[in-house]
């Protein structure tokens, strides 16, 4: 599969669980949190409790509220790795009781 198939895969995905990321036309998907305490909190269990490497993304990166995940899915990552992701973002958006997107 190539990049943009994975790029898609998982834009989808983030899609159907209602996982808020900012559309742009580059292989990056940023993931938006806007909360700068909850994004590294987020980025550390993702590490600590799914074994999922991700940047949080913060002040004075971006501006503050903009706070975020950037995830690059390559051809490399499978559909279960996708899948992973986005139910550990799930779970994770839930304990956080951050913001849905709507569908």
């Amino acid at each position: 599969m190539q990049q943009q198939e994975r790029v898609a895969k998982l834009r989808e995905r983030l899609d159907a669980r209602g996982i808020p990321h900012m559309m742009n036309p580059s292989h990056i998907v940023p993931v938006m949190v806007g909360d700068a305490a909850k994004c590294k909190m987020i980025s550390d269990m993702l590490l600590d409790d799914y074994g999922i490497y991700v940047q949080p993304i913060n002040y004075p990166t971006v501006p503050r509220k903009t706070e975020r995940l950037r995830f690059t899915p390559t051809p490399l990552h499978s559909d279960e790795d996708i899948e992973h992701l986005v139910s550990a973002l799930h779970d994770l958006w839930s304990q956080c009781a951050l913001s849905r997107a709507v569908a």
